[in-house]
This record gives structure tokens, sequence and C-alpha cells, in this order.
């Protein structure tokens, strides 16, 4: 892009790395808008759980799912006294809770599967990115949604350590909790979907900067990412 005040920063990367808490700090450090757009597929996710659909739903229901994305009205929106800050909401409705489910998480994958859904979505996250400096975290920022970025991030971590991540948060969150062999399996699940599909699959970008964070903390993920960052933009 030619215009000199575009700024965004992609981070992609496969479910349990940390890019949602990853990419947060990161906005916050560096004062650039974040835009999950994982949360925009689970929020269509969402919307056809309440539909009546569920995993095994058919191609031929697609274009259904397809209407149900596009009158969507999705919207992030930072509400200081809540935790977390940054809420997601549909159609007026706050979300945030509802779509971090492992059912979700899998919903989220099949609807993203879909190419006039992704279509749908595409024009709303390349808006919402070029609308002020932004960090966008998802699994084809930096080869589909961005591949101008101005710098590119792919987080991995090993099997193991991603369903360990999950499973804390889901305890932390309360109510039933799948097994730990469970929320492997299902991640695992989500990696084959997500890579495998037709259109736009999950895959590292080649000018990429690829982290493992399997055994870092956040605050030495964030500190590498900010030292790319800084050594990019004082070349600039």
């Amino acid at each position: 892009m030619s215009d000199s005040s575009f700024f965004v920063i992609a981070v992609d990367g496969p479910a349990g790395t940390g890019k949602s808490t990853v990419t947060k700090r990161l906005a916050k450090a560096l004062q650039l808008v974040h835009v999950d757009t994982g949360a925009l597929y689970r929020a269509v996710a969402f919307l056809c759980f309440e539909a009546g659909f569920d995993l095994k739903f058919t191609p031929t229901q697609e274009s259904a799912i397809t209407e149900i994305a596009k009158m969507a009205r999705i919207a992030f929106k930072n509400v200081p006294d809540r935790n977390p800050s940054s809420r997601v909401y549909v159609n007026d409705r706050d979300i945030t809770a509802l779509i971090r489910t492992p059912e979700m998480s899998l919903m989220a994958s099949r609807v993203s599967a879909i190419p006039h859904v992704r279509a749908a979505l595409l024009d709303l996250q390349r808006r919402l990115g070029k609308s002020q400096p932004s960090i966008l975290e998802g699994r084809d920022i930096g080869t589909v949604i961005f591949p101008e970025a101005t710098l590119k991030f792919f987080l991995t971590a090993s099997l193991e350590e991603r369903a360990k991540r999950r499973l804390a948060e889901l305890e932390a969150q309360g109510g039933d909790v799948p097994t730990f062999e469970e929320l492997k399996q299902q991640i695992a699940d989500r990696d084959h979907s997500d890579s495998h599909r037709d259109t736009a699959p999950l895959k590292k970008a080649v000018d990429a900067i690829e982290i493992d964070t399997s055994h870092l903390n956040l605050e030495q993920v964030v500190a590498q990412m900010l030292d790319q960052i800084r050594q990019r933009t004082e070349r600039e």
C-alpha cells in the first residue's frame, strides 16, 4: 500500500498458542486497535447454534449460514469495568463469554471453511484494520486478509502445551470441563480442519517471523515481538 499511514501487524497461528493474550498485550503497549478476527467467526458460529445448526450441517445449508454472516452486526467494544475489558457484541448483545467454549471453537472452524462466509467477513476485517494503526490476530491475516502487513508473526506451540493452556482457561471459567485427552483431540481436529480447508487454509506466510511459545511465558513472547517490531520501525 502506498498510504504512509497504513500500519498493520498480523499475528497468525493455530489454537492455544497465545495469540489472543499476546495480541491484547501488544495492542496496549503500542496503542494499536486490536481486531480479533477469530471472534468474528465465533460470533457467526454462535448465531448458527442459536439458529439450530449443529456441527454436522450439510453443504446445502451453507447458503443459510452465509446469510447469517452477512446480516450479523458484529462489534468490538472496550468496557473498562468488565473482565476482559475487550468485549464482543453481535446484534447489540454481549457474547464474549458465550463464544469461548470448545463447541463454539469447532463450529467456528467449520463455519470459517465456507468460502462465502469468509468473503462476507473479509471486507469487515479489512475495514477494521485500515481504520487506524492496528494489530490483527487469526489464521490467515498475513496470507489473505493483509498480505501487505507491516510485520507478520506466526505463533506455534506443542499440542500438549496448547491443551494444558486450554484446560486451565476452561477450569478458570467454571462449569463442565472436558478431559485433557478430549481437549487434545479437539485441538488436533481443529488444526487439521483449519490447515486442510480449501479456502484460506492456516499456514505461515513466507515472510512471517515464527515464534514457538511452548516454553515461553507471556512476558517473554511479548518481549520478543516488541523487539522485532522496534527493529522494523527503526529501519524505516
